[in-house]
Parts: C-alpha cells; structure tokens; sequence
C-alpha cells in the first residue's frame, strides 16, 4: 500500500483498538487490526510512534505495545495516580504526565527514565513539546504555564494563568501555542509569550488539533466539530461529525489533502476529507467504522523514514545531557527560580516488564 495509515483508540472499557485504513479511490474502509487490554481501569491517555503505542490510565500505569511484533511490551510504573498526557517526540523519546504533578522523559531504546520533574503543584493536565525538542510546555490545577527546558529538566519560563488549562499545544512552525481552559483558546505568541488573542467555543472543549498552522480543529461537549482560523478568529468550516461528544481529533496528510479524524462517545471513529484551501464546504466522509466501546482518546500512526530519522536526529543534541545524568546516582536538585523552588528528581527507572516486576519489587522494599 502507497500510504500506511493505522488508527489507535482507548476507551473506557479499558480496551485499546488499533485499525489500518485501507485506502481506496472512493470510500476508505477501516479494518480492524488488534485489541489491547492491559489496563484495569478506563483509558486517558494515547500516543503512537512508528513502533510503539504509549497508553496511559486511572490505573497508575503506562502501557507499551509493540506494533511490530504485535506484543504486548510492558509497563511503566513511575506516576502515581492517572496518566493524563502522552507524547512522542520522533521514535527516541516519549513524554509523560499525570495527577502526581510528574514530567516524565523517557528514552525508547531501553524505556530508561531520563528526567522526572515535579512540573506542578497540582495534577499536570497537558503537556505538548516544541517541534525542536528543546521545550516543552505543561499546564496544571495549580493555574500555571511552564515552559520546560529539556536539556538541563529546568523550569525556564512560569506564567499565572488564573484558571485551570486542560489542553496546551504548540503550532506545527513553533512560533505560537495555545491554551484550552474549558470553551476558551488563548492564542499566545512564543516571542511575547502573550495572549494575541482568543477564540471562545460555544461548549468545553475536549479535543484540538493543528491542521495547518492557521487551521485548528476544535471539538468539545457537542456533536460538532468546528476550524477556526487563528489568525482572524474566525469559523472558517463546521459541520456535525458525531451523535455524540467529540473526545478525540488528530490528522494525517494524503497527496494534496488532510484527512481528519475523530472519536466519540457514540463509538464511532469517522475519517474527513479536507482542502484546506476550500475550506466553507463541509468535508466528505471517507469512512467509519463502530467500535461499540465509548472512546476517550486517539492517535494517528503514520509511519515513515524522515519521520523517524528527524526526530531522532533533533533530539541527541538536546537530550545528551539529560542521558549523562540518567547514569548518575538518585539525587534531588534545588533550584532557586525567581520566587518559587523547583524541585527535580533524577531517577534511574526503567521499563518494567512482567518478567521485571519482581526485580522492581525487590528494589523498592531496600
């Protein structure tokens, strides 16, 4: 097939669904490719990179799954409480955070735990890395804005936001990002770091994505999913895409058009055909299928060389330092940022599989 294109939900039946779009001429058909149920409770978290889906859950744990193999590939025990953002940075790194307040970096080679970062007071909420892999921002309920830099796990920027984000995403060109807090978006720019302006959706938003860096996808409490153009505020395209709430939004790109897809509690996975130059006509359904479990989050995998090789390529330079400290011995540093303290854990953990449960055990009652 000229484009491999592979759909990963969770749900709150604990179950993960992985289908492989079959690309056609006029109607696409969504075929199902696996099921994953290694989590005891709901999912709320999912990310795909060109081997591995990520899963995060209330139950505590992250969830490895090999795409290759098909198998499942272990567990990271590391957050306590719910996983609630994931986030793949090329195929050599992924990002976690949860209700403990924790940013995690992890490296993929040997699911190494190069960073831990107490980033909030409260629960970490959202998480979204700079498209060089130097920064990442984190928004949390202790009604801050922080911008990670990952090369040293430091806290380079801390912004007062009032109230409590629950999304944060940088632009796909990185000059800008946005800030969810129920049915408002705050549009900020990276070299003020203010708001430019904001868009105000009619219900609570549950799901963005960018489909250009001026086209952002919003769906929320409703069954409409609507395209805003960020830069004159505007409704640029609307159209209802489910029966019921909009959980999930991602995207992919197919010769000269973008494909969007969406999740629902009603079940439903739908795929979209856009042009994003004619953006007033509603987009063409390309397909669908019923996963009768109520969805809750989704990704897109599509794997490619250049995907793979630029992400990693990005990331040695900026990660280096973070891996020579990984080898060093558990260590708490303090580091004095204007006011507030910092505090930044470097923990050596590791994967840990079924086979490693026991050793993990072992280690945590010396």
């Amino acid at each position: 097939m000229e484009h491999e294109v592979e759909l990963i939900a969770g749900s709150y039946e604990q179950i993960v669904f992985g289908y492989k779009v079959d690309i056609a001429e006029k109607e696409w058909s969504l075929k199902a490719d696996f099921t994953h149920h290694a989590h005891t409770a709901s999912l709320s978290a999912v990310a795909v990179s060109d081997r591995f889906v990520a899963t995060g859950s209330k139950d505590e744990t992250i969830q490895l799954y090999d795409l290759k193999k098909r198998v499942e590939h272990g567990a990271l025990l590391h957050h306590d409480g719910t996983i609630s953002c994931l986030e793949f940075y090329g195929a050599s790194h992924l990002l976690s955070g949860g209700e403990d307040g924790l940013l995690c970096v992890w490296s993929t080679k040997k699911w190494e735990c190069l960073k831990t970062i107490k980033a909030h007071k409260g629960h970490l909420t959202s998480l979204s890395v700079h498209p060089s892999g130097k920064l990442a921002l984190s928004v949390g309920t202790d009604k801050t804005l922080r911008t990670w830099n990952l090369t040293d796990g430091r806290s380079a920027f801390i912004k007062n936001i009032k109230q409590n984000a629950h999304i944060v995403m940088w632009s796909p060109a990185g000059d800008k990002y946005i800030v969810v807090v129920n049915d408002k978006i705050d549009i900020y720019s990276l070299e003020t770091a203010s708001v430019t302006a904001t868009i105000t959706n009619p219900k609570r938003i549950s799901s963005v994505k960018f489909l250009s860096d001026v086209i952002l996808a919003v769906g929320g409490d409703e069954e409409t999913v609507r395209l805003y153009n960020i830069d004159t505020i505007k409704i640029v395209c609307e159209f209802k895409a489910h029966e019921n709430r909009v959980k999930a939004l991602d995207s992919f790109t197919v010769e000269e058009y973008c494909v969007l897809v969406s999740a629902s509690n009603d079940g439903f996975i739908k795929i979209w055909k856009l042009h994003l130059d004619q953006m007033l006509e509603p987009p063409a359904l390309l397909g669908e299928v019923n996963s009768t479990a109520r969805l809750s989050c989704l990704a897109v995998r599509q794997p490619g060389p250049l995907q793979e090789s630029t992400g990693e390529q990005k990331v040695q330079a900026s990660t280096s330092q973070a891996k020579e400290s990984a080898q060093e011995p558990t260590k708490t540093k303090r580091v004095r940022i204007s006011t507030e303290e910092v505090v930044i854990e470097e923990d050596s953990c590791t994967k840990t599989t079924k086979m490693e449960n026991a050793k993990k055990k072992k280690q945590k009652t010396k």
